[in-house]
């Protein structure tokens, strides 16, 4: 019987995203009986005749075409929009995200922007190099994070890390998504998509963690910001195409919104004298959110769970699912 052959294309100008040779080293040792080869991005579309299994960042739908015996994709990603799933779904191609390891980072990074707003660290950096004293104009903006509401919308895994995140700062928590828990002990107050207007309305602080699909598209528009609690904070780490810029900024500039802190945008980067960009109260990060010194490690172990799980003809962890306009929150 041939071994089965796993083609790996993950390459990053940055360490912590790309396959080491230790990650090689451990994968041959963990699965003797698999051929393991790498390839660049450029070259994967030559070296897919003979793959059972592909791991990487990026999968093109006209590569399947090449791929007879493919029957596995798998991303190190939280995501799979980016990748052809109902095509791999068509093909009989399996094809799977990662999880369980975005979380911590995702949750760091938001309430980092959170603390910005909230203690006036963006305002002092901007007003530093040219004002002598301006802790009155702190005194006015400033907001307790104790106490507080935050609303999470596509509460998923990530938002499950953001949650417990913010209720160590003794915030309390609404969690949006398609599916609520039926009984859970995480603190988390769940509600229904259709309940999405309610859940913002009594949010101090709104964070958007929907994955990017049809039914999202500018889901985040007039209506919603309007419905949003006056004074509110907005932030997305889900995906750009879930927002409408322009009623974001709408309610910026009549100042129902506090600020927007935005880690997506589009397009991206925005052009250098884009209004979001010059924006006084929205701080822009550059899809960071991600950044993880042990991101690849994480990735890697999930792969190698679900490798097992694979050769030994069990169902596969983190199966994308095809997208459905009738259910709008994922919950990432």
């Amino acid at each position: 019987m041939n071994r089965p052959v796993v083609l790996i294309s993950l390459e990053s100008p940055h360490s912590f995203w790309r396959l080491s040779a230790e990650h090689e080293h451990f994968l041959h040792a963990a699965f003797p009986d698999v051929e393991f080869r790498t390839a660049t991005e450029e070259d994967v579309p030559h070296r897919l005749a003979d793959a059972h299994v592909y791991f990487g960042w990026r999968f093109e739908p006209s590569w399947l075409a090449g791929a007879p015996h493919l029957k596995w994709i798998a991303s190190p990603a939280a995501g799979t929009d980016h990748l052809p799933a109902a095509e791999a779904h068509s093909a009989g191609v399996a094809l799977t995200r990662s999880y369980g390891f975005h979380g911590r980072p995702m949750a760091e990074h938001a309430m980092g922007l959170i603390l910005g707003f909230s203690r006036g660290l963006f305002t002092s950096q901007r007003v530093q190099a040219n004002r002598t004293w301006w802790k009155d104009d702190l005194a006015e903006e400033f907001f307790d994070l104790a106490g507080a509401t935050m609303t999470i919308v596509g509460c998923g895994s990530i938002g499950g890390h953001l949650a417990r995140a913010a209720r160590a700062f003794g915030m309390d928590v609404i969690g949006v998504r398609r599916t609520p828990p039926a009984a859970s002990g995480d603190g988390i107050t769940w509600m229904h998509t259709s309940a999405v207007h309610q859940a913002v309305a009594v949010a101090d602080v709104v964070v958007d963690l929907l994955p990017a699909t049809r039914a999202t598209d500018h889901f985040f528009d007039h209506d919603l910001f309007a419905a949003c609690k006056p004074g509110s904070l907005f932030l997305n780490l889900g995906r750009a195409a879930t927002v409408d810029q322009l009623a974001l900024l709408a309610a910026l500039n009549a100042g129902h919104l506090r600020g927007a802190a935005l880690d997506v945008f589009d397009p991206r980067p925005l052009p250098a004298h884009h209004p979001l960009r010059l924006h006084p109260r929205v701080a822009l990060t550059p899809k960071s959110s991600m950044l993880c010194r042990t991101y690849m490690d994480e990735a890697v172990a999930f792969f190698t769970n679900n490798l097992h799980h694979y050769l030994a003809g069990q169902p596969l962890n983190g199966l994308a699912e095809i997208p459905d306009a009738r259910f709008p929150l994922a919950g990432g």
